[in-house]
């Protein structure tokens, strides 16, 4: 038995952000009911190549990495009985999930606010840009847009004044991807907090809010020293050396974390002596005189080849490894042994994580075919064969 068995969740959400927590529950045991508008469905359906499949069956890679273990419902609630069909379906639900602009479902009565007065058990999950009030709350939010508005890219890329230097988005949509992690959480919080006190809740999160949680120590850092972090590429705000550094054959990453990791890299470099240097005996002072340090440490790096140096580095316990590509990440002897690239119907997939018991938790359902499950969902509120088909007709569902 999964822990979310049980627990029945309706996506009203498309991309990333609300596709993303959904996926997470449905992988925790929760059936998760997506519902699309008929003919298109979500616009990551589209959004290839590459693409899975062929002919009426392409769907686009991006839809796949995100979509596991749901089932699709196309209905078109901008119609009325479109929208009645999915308030019926809200009523039977623990939990809803919606990135709309704020205000966007409530035309449909499918707003928190309508949902939760005929259920009041449900929980009630929003996500946007800007969260539900302030003033930029009625503004779309897109990733790239919270990377750059949130600080991210403030510290992301290689300094100016050097080749390629500039401000870089992160290779993933990370505001997207957290907020949907922590949406997730906040669904769970909920759905405890009920089994305690009977009542949903409705959460609001904002791609924003959490891109700026996000920041971590270079926020606090900020706060502390009331001064900007630098970009600084691949090495560290606060630890050094901590950084990629160019063996004779390829680069390889070391990270120091503390003075002891360092005295054993001061022996394997053959340089014993820089332990007892006052410019690199503790970490403070080695950020402090981070140029001098790196260079020294990237003259000798640069004498072995990386399988030498990482070999010697594991048996010293010091944290380093290569820089893979992703396919070589997901081709790595430790990700295969782990299972975490699955095939499910066909469908290559990367698997869950998440690991209960010694048991992954992850579905075993593929990403589904736009509409694949409307007659099953539909049938379960009492629907006839007729009147899905009149329904069909109208284009009402697909």
């Amino acid at each position: 038995m999964r822990p979310l068995q049980g627990i029945k969740v309706l996506d009203l959400s498309r991309v990333l952000a609300g596709p993303w927590c959904t996926q997470l529950l449905a992988d925790l045991g929760a059936e998760v009911i997506k519902i699309e508008r008929p003919g298109t469905g979500d616009d990551t359906r589209h959004w290839g190549p590459p693409w899975h499949g062929e002919g009426d069956r392409r769907v686009a890679a991006y839809f796949l990495s995100c979509n596991r273990g749901k089932k699709s419902a196309a209905i078109d609630f901008a119609k009325a009985e479109g929208a009645a069909l999915v308030r019926k379906l809200a009523e039977r639900a623990d939990v809803v999930v919606e990135n709309f602009k704020v205000g966007g479902l409530e035309k449909f009565a499918l707003d928190a606010a309508s949902l939760r007065a005929a259920n009041p058990r449900l929980v009630y999950a929003s996500i946007t840009g800007f969260g539900q009030d302030g003033p930029y709350a009625d503004r779309a939010g897109y990733d790239f847009i919270i990377q750059g508005m949130g600080g991210m890219m403030s510290v992301t890329g290689r300094p100016d004044g050097v080749p390629g230097g500039g401000p870089m988005r992160a290779g993933v949509a990370v505001a997207d991807l957290f907020t949907g992690m922590y949406t997730c959480v906040a669904i769970l919080a909920a759905l405890y907090g009920r089994e305690k006190g009977g009542e949903g809740a409705h959460i609001d999160m904002a791609l924003l809010d959490t891109q700026l949680a996000m920041l971590a120590n270079q926020a606090e850092n900020a706060l502390i020293s009331g001064r900007d972090p630098p970009r600084q590429g691949n090495t560290h705000p606060n630890i050094v050396p901590y950084q990629p550094f160019d063996a004779a054959d390829q680069p390889i990453i070391i990270a120091v974390g503390n003075d002891r990791q360092f005295a054993r890299l001061a022996d394997i470099c053959g340089h014993p002596e820089w332990v007892s240097d006052q410019r690199f005996a503790t970490n403070e002072a080695r950020v402090a005189n981070r140029v001098e340090i790196v260079r020294l440490v990237s003259e000798t790096i640069r004498q072995g080849t990386a399988a030498v140096w990482l070999a010697q580095l594991e048996a010293a316990g010091i944290p380093a490894g290569p820089i893979n590509s992703v396919t070589q990440a997901l081709g790595d002897v430790q990700a295969q042994h782990r299972q975490m690239v699955r095939t499910i119907a066909g469908v290559p997939l990367v698997g869950s994580p998440i690991r209960v018991d010694g048991r992954r938790a992850d579905s075993d359902i593929p990403p589904p075919a736009l509409g694949e499950h409307t007659a099953e969902i539909l049938n379960s509120l009492g629907l006839d064969a007729d009147a899905f088909d009149r329904l069909k007709a109208a284009r009402i569902v697909g």
